[in-house]
């Protein structure tokens, strides 16, 4: 909207005429803020503005609408048509002393002061929120009213302000006018832009006064604070949970809806965090960026990583209060604490049976659909448990992680090494409950239980001798043969 500004609206500006104009045609002019010596011969550089070219010669009423050859636009006033014409000519005859900035209109000018005097003059009703012009007083208002005057046209959303309709226009035309001069990323925000400019930069203007953290982002800072204030201002209408940030909100609601929008295009898994599904397909890439720096072994997740870390320092960050056990893995702790409060609250529908947590439940599950989701690439043999798959992997990459303190033998298993560590103790903790005899493996005494229960099931095709299992046959094989 422009204005036309009087000579009495306006008694301490310096004033011009044109020849042949009539009072109302009075056109303002002021070459500073205030009056100075020069203020004469500004006003002649003024005089020597010409819009006649622009309007039409026959219009000579001032009560005549005046139309702009320009840009169409109509005014009723001859100032106001003046005043108009000088966006055209890019005339900006109100300058800042402060800051030799310059504009169009007397107007701009004053609002413009303020930001040197710091006055705020307008102020709000509601919140007595102070402004430095009017215009920011009438958005701010919004924020009390609702009021939304701005709509999108493709998707009906509306705004309080008319920058932020163009800007949500981009995600509709997917303009992206600001780009980086150093990697030619762009972004369809300026504010994106500097935010990016500082990775280049490495510039973090934004500190924290309580432990001099400093950030990239003012946003980051203020959710940063939120760890030592404690604050949680986002609830969740269905279990009162409160959360730092609205995205943990909306990544819990999830749990409420079982909403899973991130699936997995290896095995149509489905995940309700985007980290979790890249983190799930490292299972398929094999890939392990993070790395121990004591032993090279490498991981899929950094949890993973610092829980590991914990068995070169020792130490175990979660304990339990009831029997200072030590856990390095915080979903480890969970389980165990259940296993103590005898809390399970993950129930098989099946069968009824009830687990303390929710990974046990789906292993268990398997049991009763025969999923088995986990395939080797090698051999097409597929198992319904992702440990039991790694360990099989073993048999073809001749892998034996497990060594033997006492005499360094290698196995593949760390059940196998626990086995053998028996032969070195002597220690043989199963017992046949028939003859009392003892065995330092518990395959050992299935396979003599047969004895009393199925007698020797494999013979020699040989010599009709029978054994108890298909080992000692095919041992005793070996003295037809002679292998």
């Amino acid at each position: 909207t422009w204005q036309c500004f009087t000579p009495d609206a306006l008694p301490d500006a310096t004033l011009s005429k044109e020849p042949g104009l009539g009072p109302t045609d009075t056109l303002m002019a002021i070459s500073t803020y205030e009056e100075d010596e020069n203020s004469e011969a500004d006003l002649n550089n003024q005089q020597s503005f010409n819009v006649t070219d622009k309007i039409d010669p026959e219009n000579t009423q001032q009560w005549t609408p005046r139309d702009c050859k320009e840009c169409g636009k109509s005014f009723s006033y001859w100032s106001q048509f003046k005043f108009h014409m000088r966006i055209h000519k890019k005339v900006k005859p109100f300058a800042c002393k402060e800051c030799t900035k310059s504009f169009s209109k007397l107007s701009y000018l004053k609002s413009h002061m303020r930001t040197h005097t710091e006055e705020k003059p307008f102020s709000c009703k509601e919140c007595e929120k102070s402004f430095s012009n009017i215009c920011n007083l009438k958005t701010h208002m919004r924020t009390h009213t609702g009021e939304k005057p701005f709509s999108c046209k493709e998707c009906d959303k509306s705004f309080n302000l008319i920058s932020s309709l163009k800007k949500h226009m981009r995600t509709h035309t997917g303009e992206k006018p600001f780009s980086c001069k150093d990697c030619d990323k762009s972004f369809s925000q300026i504010s994106h832009l500097y935010s990016h400019m500082r990775t280049h930069t490495g510039e973090k203007p934004f500190s924290c006064k309580e432990c001099d953290k400093r950030f990239r982002q003012i946003n980051n800072l203020k959710r940063h604070m939120r760890i030592h204030t404690g604050e949680k201002p986002f609830f969740c209408q269905e279990c009162n949970k409160s959360f730092r940030q609205t995205f943990d909100l909306k990544i819990h609601m999830r749990t409420h809806t079982g909403e899973k929008p991130f699936s997995c295009k290896e095995c149509d898994s489905s995940f309700n965090q985007v980290s979790s599904l890249k983190t799930h397909m490292r299972t398929h890439t094999g890939e392990r960026p993070f790395s121990c720096k004591e032993c090279n072994k490498g991981f899929s997740q950094i949890s993973h990583l610092k829980a590991h870390m914990s068995t070169h320092s020792g130490v175990k960050p979660f304990s339990c209060k009831r029997c200072d056990k030590g856990f390095s893995y915080w979903s480890k702790f969970k389980t165990y604490m259940r296993a103590h409060s005898g809390e399970k609250h993950f129930l098989c529908e099946e069968c009824d049976k009830s687990f303390n947590c929710l990974s046990h439940l789906k292993r268990h599950v398997r049991t009763h659909t025969g999923e088995k989701p986990f395939s080797c690439k090698e051999c097409k043999k597929t198992f319904n448990l992702r440990s039991n798959l790694k360990t099989h992997m073993r048999t073809h990459t001749g892998e034996k992680p497990f060594s033997c303190k006492e005499c360094e033998k290698g196995f593949s298993r760390v059940s196998h090494l626990k086995t053998h560590m028996r032969t070195h103790t002597g220690e043989k903790p199963f017992l046949c409950k028939e003859c009392d005899t003892r065995f330092s493996s518990i395959f050992s005494l299935k396979r003599h239980i047969r004895n009393h229960t199925e007698g020797k099931r494999f013979s020699c095709k040989e010599c009709n001798k029978r054994f108890n299992c298909v080992t000692d046959l095919k041992r005793h094989m070996k003295t037809h043969t002679g292998e």
